[in-house]
């Protein structure tokens, strides 16, 4: 799936990350391998969470970094992630928490049952409350730090091919993330949802897949004509965990390509 040209590749050298120590939850593929790579190209030591024991030790390879085994649904496996980070290379700067799924018997809620509401709910909105609760155990004694809460645009949207449980779980972690930034402003760290719009990731392309009709409904409104890239939205996390977003906290960053702002769009 391709749109049309950006310059959203990666740009690399000027190491706007340099040396901090970065947890990417999901870190193995879509916009976690994505930011991944972004910011160990800008000289960040990167410590992925997954549950990919095939990709994550070769990603680790790859980036000088870590991979740990984690269920972001286990509190005392994401306490050891955290822990992992702090213990190797002596601090945690960044924390994206970015894991979460999407599964198709999530849909309208005449039609979702109650495991499947759960299961949405722990993996997109508990696993946040844990990653951020280990992050922050870490940083207010180091006074600093950023996390950067993956919500979604439909955190601020309706939409009529529902996916009920994902939708609600995104506005959890969108609300969640404004109270943390609020919290924890005056002790040096920052704490900011990233709302993406659509983007050309294995969940979307599996949508498009199994179900076309789906997937264009959702893109004829997208102003810009296209999905964004995992890339694009790596490059956001990036100024959101660098310092050049010293005096932003409690955002919602908002990295949709228009949706969210548009009534009527281009032919």
């Amino acid at each position: 799936m391709t749109g049309p040209s950006t310059s959203s590749g990666t740009l690399t050298g000027s190491a706007r990350v340099q040396d901090k120590v970065a947890v990417i939850t999901g870190g193995c593929s879509g916009i976690g391998l994505a930011t991944a790579r972004r910011l160990a190209a800008e000289g960040a030591r990167v410590v992925i969470g997954d549950i990919d024991d095939r990709r994550g030790p070769e990603l680790a390879d790859e980036l000088g970094g870590l991979y740990r085994r984690t269920d972001v649904t286990d509190p005392g496996q994401v306490t050891a992630l955290f822990a992992a980070a702090r213990d190797t290379y002596g601090s945690l700067d960044i924390a994206f928490n970015n894991a979460g799924i999407s599964p198709p018997e999530d849909d309208s809620i005449l039609d979702t049952d109650l495991d499947a509401w759960n299961k949405v709910q722990q993996v997109n909105l508990t696993s946040v409350y844990l990653c951020c609760k280990a992050a922050l155990s870490i940083m207010t004694e180091q006074g600093r730090g950023s996390i950067i809460n993956t919500a979604s645009f439909v955190a601020v949207m309706g939409a009529a091919t529902s996916q009920i449980s994902y939708s609600a779980s995104k506005g959890g972690v969108l609300s969640m993330t404004r109270e943390l930034g609020v919290q924890f402003a005056r002790s040096g760290i920052r704490v900011n949802a990233l709302c993406p719009g659509p983007v050309n990731t294995p969940l979307l392309q599996e949508l498009f897949a199994s179900d076309p009709e789906r997937a264009a409904r959702r893109l004829v409104h997208v102003p810009m004509g296209r999905f964004a890239e995992p890339e694009e939205i790596a490059n956001a996390v990036l100024f959101l965990a660098s310092d050049e977003s010293s005096f932003i906290t409690a955002s919602t960053f908002l990295v949709d390509g228009g949706i969210s702002a548009a009534y009527v769009t281009p032919l």
